[in-house]
């Protein structure tokens, strides 16, 4: 396996967490993927070829995948608000599963998958000058998405509430139009994929927002299906981000 990951710096960063880039082995592989509070565009290529592309909705449970042998991947993690000032649609439809989009999205035929540096240059440019350009954000749904990332899901709702002058009555229900779930249960899956960098160097305790050792278990399991002890020791690099917070 070889995996390579950008992060966002800038304006953009508001919208687009990081890029990633996952090249296959000879053999097909298996892994679960963990929720990370982002949905991802992904370019499947196959003989140097774009061959499928795919836009994920919010994973909020994990979710098993097959990569076939000699595949590489190119994805792109969106933050939440992307959904509506890149992708402009809602992805409650999509919570925990994916569609298909056309090979010639965004133009990505014209894209140079073999070059992953120039590739994301690409994209950025791209969207950069067309959020620049865009009028009409709304300052509140700006806001509330720079907090719970900058905080990692680590405040309550009524003190978001407050922050950004916003009903947690009507952030409850922008959540679920958009995206199919509640701000509580984004909240849980911040906090636990701030826990997996944790985990995954062994540390097997709450760093921060649990009650106890029992409520950090018990958030994790609920999240991830496993426990902290099973994510950690990671049998057969079953758990992908976990096998590319440890190679990284």
């Amino acid at each position: 396996m070889n995996y390579q990951e950008k992060h966002s710096k800038g304006f953009i960063a508001n919208f687009i967490k990081s890029f990633w880039e996952f090249e296959s082995s000879k053999e097909d592989c298996c892994y679960e993927i963990l929720p990370d509070g982002c949905f991802d565009l992904i370019f499947e290529i196959r003989n140097r070829q774009i061959s499928e592309v795919s836009l994920t909705g919010v994973w909020t449970e994990q979710i098993q995948i097959s990569i076939p042998k000699n595949t590489k991947l190119i994805g792109i993690r969106f933050k939440l608000i992307s959904a509506e000032y890149i992708f402009k649609r809602s992805l409650r439809e999509l919570k925990n599963t994916e569609t298909k989009l056309p090979t010639t999205f965004w133009s990505s035929e014209n894209l140079n998958v073999q070059d992953f540096g120039e590739f994301t240059d690409s994209i950025t440019g791209k969207l950069q000058f067309e959020l620049e350009n865009l009028k009409g954000i709304d300052h509140r749904k700006f806001e509330l998405f720079r907090i719970l990332y900058e905080r990692k899901g680590g405040i309550t709702v009524k003190q978001l509430s407050e922050s950004i002058f916003w009903s947690s009555r009507q952030i409850n229900r922008y959540f679920n139009d958009r995206f199919g779930f509640s701000l509580k249960t984004f909240c849980n899956i911040l906090k636990c994929h701030s826990s997996l960098t944790h985990i995954a160097k062994g540390k097997l305790f709450p760093e921060r927002d649990y009650y106890d050792q029992a409520h950090f278990i018990k958030q994790i399991k609920q999240i991830t299906g496993a426990t902290p002890n099973t994510l950690y020791v990671n049998k057969n690099d079953r758990f992908l981000q976990l096998t590319t917070i440890k190679a990284t």
